[in-house]
């Protein structure tokens, strides 16, 4: 190997001192063609389709996302898998891409290879993504649902009132919205968000907001 790098070496060397010129011409067009087979790589990975190309997607939550309101909807917008879990900017989606290549090993491995496998470690997988949402803000989601962008006065009673209250409190769409688009795993409690509730039950009495705005059937409060 180290002779034939040697020679190649020698080669370019010869060349840049025969032709200059051509040789920048050559390493310019290479490098084009390097460029865009590795953009399209990037992208042809960036699709549904591939998303689905392995078994463990296609009869897992692919299903699930086609009973979602991201798959069917009256607006007609779809948001399809590389919507919500790759990021669009270059630079992040670049290092989302890296870290995927731990998932061709466990396909390799059939880690989830059966439904059984996959429910086993649904939990787990699903603590991943949302811990990253997360850290990451919920970057995929607000780059169709910004908050900042939302006419609260418009929306219903109830989501103006959570989202004042996120907005307030610096809470990010996964805090409350998990299991939109794929089923929660099995004996699932989100503590944390129990114990965020709490906090928002004192918060919307201390405002007077009505329990029967988020509790469908209850009756007016005291305060009305």
């Amino acid at each position: 190997m180290r002779k034939w790098l040697d020679v190649i070496h020698q080669r370019l060397v010869f060349a840049a001192d025969r032709s200059p010129v051509l040789t920048v011409l050559m390493l310019f067009a290479a490098g084009i063609i390097f460029w865009g087979g590795f953009n399209t790589t990037m992208e042809l990975t960036n699709t549904e389709t591939f998303c689905i190309s392995c078994h463990e997607m296609r009869d897992n939550v692919y299903p699930e996302y086609k009973t979602s309101v991201h798959y069917m909807n009256t607006t007609g917008v779809r948001a399809s898998c590389p919507d919500c879990h790759v990021p669009k900017q270059w630079v992040h989606m670049f290092v989302r891409k890296i870290k995927a290549t731990n998932e061709l090993y466990h396909h390799l491995a059939g880690s989830i290879g059966t439904q059984e496998k996959f429910r086993e470690k649904r939990l787990h997988l699903a603590r991943i993504v949302w811990d990253t949402m997360r850290r990451t803000d919920s970057r995929e989601c607000q780059n169709c649902h910004d908050m900042s962008h939302m006419a609260l006065e418009k929306q219903s009673r109830k989501a103006m009132i959570f989202h004042e209250y996120a907005q307030a409190n610096s809470k990010t769409c996964i805090d409350c919205h998990k299991g939109i688009a794929h089923r929660l795993p099995q004996a699932y409690v989100d503590r944390a968000f129990e114990d965020m509730l709490d906090t928002m039950h004192i918060a919307f009495e201390n405002r007077k907001d009505q329990c029967y705005v988020c509790h469908e059937g209850m009756a007016h409060s005291d305060w009305d």
